[in-house]
């Protein structure tokens, strides 16, 4: 075969966790920083609510809405965390457009009380570790008919703007807004990208919804905030996903198509929570080897604290996840065993990549749904526009974050006996 005529290799993500990829213009504006001696200051919690504030004129954030926890992240940031000044001005800006949107939002429920009346039915919840799944699951249930997915441009901003903005760009300015976030990604971490990729128009994570009562597990995905994520363990998640469920009522006034489908290995840890507040969810857990599942989060997470800091432990990185790892399998196991099994569905990855047709069809059976032709038409359509791998394939390896198989696997085997799971290096 001629070197004209062979295939591109595809990318690969890079393994070398200790040297975050880094665009020159970005470690430019870091250096200069640096050299000014300016590291952009710390996150202070009063001084973005009252930014917020100014931003919108508006100073009711509504039920529940508590500080102590922004107050607990931006200590824990100050102290662990090591962001670059470009990674402090993004956690920064983020922040005070979370308090922001939330201002917003609650002065739409004053002006359109009807809103509350959108009441969530059902909602069918993904819920698994990473690659188990879940993100090819999400994205065909969320191209069906009757069912409805979080799109990224209504995660990063839920509140719709206004009629008069909207004319004057010739669209909804929300999704510009998360095309440029998209780029910013893509331009920033293209191995994040890669391994999360973040579109526009397609589903998200209702994690970032969460994430408005600053209860979710966002930062310690993306900052080395260890005191905040060991705090965060044993707070009551009540009012986040009450909130959840209010900003859900907001989205759907906007656009009510269909029941929710939703998606989080967040709830893997919150099962109780999540019924509590959406008691009749039907929640669709998704199993694989627990030793891929770790690897892989693990190296989410170290690309993504590589996208804010220059100094990323991989090692630190494999003792915290592998135990995060564990407590989420545990708390989901201890809490199935605490609700009647019809809330559940166990789909396994393998089954999925064998036949995902064959497992919607079972979570539509699960669901009450009726699995038609128009249905599986607009799925295999999904299917088809999303292959995988299109942004690079990802790498990983247990050995890269210092953890070792077998010693591991003497943590899972609860979890593996529970659910049948087989061991992918022996399949």
């Amino acid at each position: 075969m001629s070197a004209s005529s062979k295939s591109p290799t595809m990318r690969e993500t890079s393994t070398d966790y200790t040297h975050p990829y880094r665009p020159r213009p970005v470690a430019a504006i870091n250096r200069l920083a640096g050299l000014l001696g300016s590291d952009g200051g710390r996150l202070d919690a009063h001084a973005m609510v009252r930014a917020a504030e100014k931003q919108t004129g508006l100073t009711d954030f509504g039920p529940e809405f508590d500080v102590r926890p922004l107050e607990k992240l931006c200590e824990s940031v100050a102290n662990e965390a090591r962001l670059t000044p470009v990674g402090l001005a993004i956690t920064r800006g983020r922040l005070t457009s979370i308090m922001a949107n939330r201002l917003r939002a609650e002065q739409l429920f004053k002006d359109h009380p009807e809103i509350l009346e959108h009441e969530p039915t059902a909602p069918v919840v993904i819920a698994g570790l990473q690659r188990t799944g879940t993100t090819m699951l999400h994205r065909l249930l969320s191209a069906a008919p009757a069912l409805r997915g979080l799109s990224s441009y209504e995660v990063l901003d839920p509140v719709p703007p206004s009629a008069r903005r909207t004319k004057l760009l010739g669209r909804d300015p929300r999704l510009l807004q998360a095309k440029l976030a998209e780029r910013a990604l893509a331009y920033l971490a293209p191995d994040f990208f890669a391994i999360h990729p973040v579109e526009a128009e397609s589903p998200e994570e209702e994690v970032m919804l969460l994430d408005y009562s600053f209860l979710s597990t966002v930062p310690e995905a993306t900052l080395r905030v260890p005191s905040f994520s060991r705090w965060l363990e044993e707070q009551d998640q009540g009012p986040a996903y009450r909130y959840l469920r209010r900003l859900l009522k907001l989205l759907a006034w906007q656009r009510p198509e269909g029941r929710w489908v939703l998606k989080t290995p967040h709830h893997l840890e919150w099962f109780d929570t999540l019924l509590e507040v959406f008691p009749d969810a039907k929640i669709v857990h998704t199993h694989r080897d627990p030793l891929q599942t770790t690897a892989s989060f693990c190296s989410m997470i170290t690309h993504g604290r590589g996208v804010f800091s220059d100094s990323v432990d991989p090692l630190e990185v494999g003792r915290d996840w592998s135990d995060k790892v564990v407590r989420m399998i545990t708390r989901a196991m201890d809490a199935r065993d605490r609700h009647d099994p019809s809330h559940f569905l166990d789909v396994s990855y393998y089954d999925v990549m064998s036949d995902p047709m064959a497992q919607i069809a079972r979570i539509y059976a699960f669901a009450g749904l009726d699995f038609d032709a128009a249905t599986r038409a607009a799925m295999e359509a999904a299917r088809q526009s999303s292959p995988q791998h299109r942004y690079g394939k990802h790498r990983y390896r247990l050995e890269s974050f210092g953890l070792e198989a077998e010693s591991l696997n003497a943590r899972f085997a609860p979890y593996r006996e529970r659910f049948a799971i087989p061991r992918e290096d022996r399949r």
